[in-house]
């Protein structure tokens, strides 16, 4: 029994050390601008005859930066074809810390197509927390409703 009791207080202080290094490697990575694509779904089909069923969709951005303003500088939609559709963002916007932004695509709006997507882009003046970007389908018909998300893909950044 005294030969076991060493070992076990040797493996509790590699466990211990183990779980303060994992800690340590943990941060949060920090940005000062980013551009990002967010897809959106116009519609999707559905039945065995492939009937578009429309949707609408929110892209949201929200800063999650507690403490730092972020300003969102692009805010395109882009259709299936890579062909931009509609600029949603004339001039840059600030975004205070914890606020949020959203723009709305409507349900009868198809021009986006199957594979519409949002580009958007952000700086900040410091490093902070990069901001969620995801947009939010919705539509009801009849007794049926469909909901889902998406989130952003960072295509490149600071």
């Amino acid at each position: 029994m005294k030969g076991f009791r060493p070992l076990w207080v040797l493996l509790m202080v590699v466990a211990v050390l183990a779980a303060s290094t994992a800690g340590a490697d943990s941060r949060i990575p920090l940005w000062k601008e980013q551009t990002i694509y967010v897809p959106v779904y116009s519609h999707i089909f559905s039945g065995d005859r492939s009937h578009p069923f429309n949707l609408s969709a929110t892209l949201c951005v929200r800063n999650t930066d507690p403490r730092r303003s972020i300003t969102v500088t692009t805010v395109k939609y882009y259709d299936s074809e890579g062909k931009e559709v509609h600029d949603y963002l004339p001039e840059p916007l600030k975004l205070a810390p914890l606020a949020s932004v959203h723009y709305y695509v409507k349900e009868s709006d198809t021009a986006g197509g199957f594979g519409a997507n949002f580009i958007v882009r952000w700086e900040a003046e410091e490093e902070v927390n990069a901001p969620l970007v995801e947009t939010v389908m919705i539509s009801t018909r009849s007794q049926q409703g469909i909901s889902f998300t998406t989130r952003g893909q960072v295509l490149g950044g600071e």
